[in-house]
């Protein structure tokens, strides 16, 4: 379903709609941090099935976020990669990655080291 046909009003509505639903924000991170192949998404989401995974990269591809590029030679040979759509949510993500970053639960030690790598990796 494409989301942006249903939500005009709010922009804030709309962005969120498009990274709510379960593992997109996941695949994203996954994507930024340069993974783009289906079973790389799948690495460290023992949960994430098959059908699941399927259904939440087409529905970002619909929804503009990631592009599927299947190689001619070879049609099982598929990658993902990041629209400028997708690639322009990496402030948000980071951002999002900072409010857990800066809580108490990590020593500052492990806040720099996470801080420099999402910032490595994201911006």
């Amino acid at each position: 379903m494409n989301i942006t046909k249903h939500v005009k009003s709010c922009p804030i509505e709309l962005v969120v709609k498009l990274i709510n639903k379960k593992w997109v924000i996941q695949i994203m991170r996954d994507l930024f941090y340069g993974k783009s192949r289906f079973n790389e998404f799948k690495e460290d989401k023992p949960d994430l099935s098959n059908r699941v995974l399927s259904r939440c990269l087409k529905d970002m591809e619909n929804n503009g976020l990631i592009q599927k590029i299947v190689d001619k030679c070879d049609k099982k040979n598929v990658r993902y990669i990041l629209t400028e759509k997708g690639r322009s949510l990496n402030k948000v993500i980071y951002e999002i990655a900072m409010v857990s970053v800066d809580s108490e639960n990590y020593s500052d030690k492990l806040k720099d080291d996470l801080k420099a790598n999402f910032r490595q990796n994201l911006l």
